[in-house]
């Protein structure tokens, strides 16, 4: 399970920005069962891909703003970005899928 890295950047917008420069230049959409990349109108299964980054974000005046920002490698070696509100779409996923996106959040005071 993808554990919540420490956070270097001050906003999802200058996560993303690095991201892309680092090679993770697709979109991924989640669906039900897989994951979706209409650039290359390819579907990933969870064990198609690997989450390499986490990062999450809260909104500063909005908690409607909280997200996640995923980085995922595929095995064919597409490398792109999935951007998460919180939970939102939880109900809609498959047990893989929730399973492999499910964050572990580290207590500070045991770390």
């Amino acid at each position: 399970m993808p554990i919540i890295q420490d956070n270097p950047y001050e906003s999802l917008s200058y996560a993303i920005e690095d991201l892309k420069a680092k090679g993770y230049t697709y979109d991924f959409n989640q669906k039900e069962a897989h994951l979706r990349c209409n650039q290359n109108e390819k579907d990933y299964r969870p064990e198609d891909f690997t989450i390499t980054h986490t990062y999450r974000f809260e909104g500063m005046s909005n908690p409607d703003d909280n997200s996640v920002l995923y980085g995922i490698e595929a095995a064919d070696g597409t490398k792109g970005l999935l951007v998460d509100a919180y939970g939102v779409y939880a109900d809609s996923l498959s047990e893989d899928m929730i399973e492999k996106f499910r964050v572990e959040y580290e207590d500070p005071d045991e770390v």
